[in-house]
């Protein structure tokens, strides 16, 4: 059998996700992109790009989840609201971009978030009529 080994297809999801994240940003600094779809794309990108993930990879099966269904699902949405052209346009910017970029305010959301829950977390313990 010639073809590519498992490894090798998740490699080159991972490079797909990663150019279609790329575009999403670029498209969320576009002026001809739809406003509903340059605020999804911003989400989707922040959150694409962030180094930090909603649910932490060590997290078996959990930690994937958003890297396989929320990513890829948003990344659909953003490319169904801009037009086919102008989507390539963007994609093909993306691919031949030499660096990809990092989004700070991605990982800022999904700190503050985990902030929010802790703290909701630890409310529920203090208020509990068992502690």
């Amino acid at each position: 059998m010639t073809g590519k080994s498992l490894s090798e297809r998740i490699g080159d999801l991972g490079h797909r996700l990663a150019v279609e994240a790329h575009a999403a940003w670029l498209a969320a600094r576009d002026a001809r992109v739809p406003v509903l779809a340059r605020v999804l794309a911003i989400a989707v990108a922040a959150y694409a790009l962030s180094p930090i993930d909603l649910i932490p990879d060590f997290i078996p099966v959990l930690g994937w989840l958003d890297d396989l269904i929320i990513v890829p699902l948003g990344l659909w949405a953003v490319r169904r609201l801009i037009p086919a052209a102008l989507w390539n346009e963007l994609h093909a910017a993306a691919e031949t971009a030499s660096e990809r970029p990092s989004s700070r305010s991605g990982m800022a959301f999904i700190l503050l978030l985990w902030a929010v829950l802790l703290y909701l977390l630890y409310w529920a313990v203090r208020t509990s009529p068992v502690h």
